[in-house]
């Protein structure tokens, strides 16, 4: 559960720019997109390891 905070807070100070864009969208805005659409991934892989 530590790669959604890591993808949000960790690495923001580092991807918080505007000049490179990607599909017409500041990359920021796509990190944070990407890891939006990641979360669920991370909680579900999390909850498959731990079925006790």
């Amino acid at each position: 559960m530590l790669v959604p905070h890591v993808l949000y807070l960790g690495v923001l100070p580092l991807v918080n720019r505007v000049t490179p864009v990607v599909l017409g969208l500041p990359f920021l805005f796509v990190w944070l997109l990407g890891a939006t659409l990641l979360t669920p991934v991370a909680v579900w892989l999390t909850r498959r390891g731990d079925r006790r």
